[in-house]
């Protein structure tokens, strides 16, 4: 079985997943909507989240997990004893959507693959490919043909001036700007060859 990294505080990384057994993760927009208010719930007390892509069967996210005094100051505790090991949050995330699902759509079982993938980053390279890839998934998959038709990602609240807790300007900064930004999304992307890359 193939080993994935543990979570690290202050590190980078790659996070994606998918259903189980030809299910579907997300079949209308309070699916999607959910997820991400549980999202919000869950994961920002630990970790910052830079992209993201949600698909009809799997999801993508670039994050960073926050440092420990970060954590600390956001989830209420005075030490690191305190905090569950950082895997476990994304882990109650995904039961935690597992469960509303099944109810919402009178269902039941298993819904993401365990354990979820996750791949550490070590460079900005990788950092401004993640993002393309995560960006251009649903075009990857036939779902639109450029990032901005498709309303599931973090692409539109780039090029768009709401708030947001995304890290605009880190990322605008991987890309010199957000014209640079948004010329590089224009570009075609080769999926096979981004993902060899990326080593998915």
């Amino acid at each position: 079985m193939r080993q994935f990294e543990q979570l690290e505080h202050s590190q980078f990384y790659h996070i994606y997943n998918h259903a189980v057994g030809g299910r579907d993760l997300f079949k209308d927009s309070n699916n999607y909507e959910y997820f991400l208010k549980l999202y919000d719930k869950y994961i920002s007390p630990v970790a910052v989240t830079y992209a993201w892509v949600l698909m009809k069967n799997h999801f993508h996210l670039l994050v960073r997990i926050r440092n420990s005094d970060e954590c600390l100051n956001l989830t209420g505790f005075e030490n690191l004893s305190g905090l569950k090991p950082l895997y476990q949050y994304f882990s109650n995330l995904f039961n935690a959507y597992t469960k509303a699902y099944n109810k919402y759509h009178k269902t039941s079982g298993a819904l993401f693959e365990r354990p979820f993938k996750r791949k550490l980053i070590d460079g900005e390279d990788y950092l401004r490919q993640a993002v393309l890839y995560i960006h251009n998934n649903p075009v990857h998959h036939g779902f639109c043909t450029h990032p901005l038709e498709y309303p599931w990602s973090s692409y539109l609240t780039y090029i768009s001036k709401k708030s947001t807790k995304l890290e605009l300007e880190a990322v605008l900064g991987w890309f010199e700007d957000q014209t640079n930004f948004i010329a590089i999304h224009e570009q075609k992307i080769e999926r096979e060859e981004i993902e060899q890359w990326l080593e998915l």
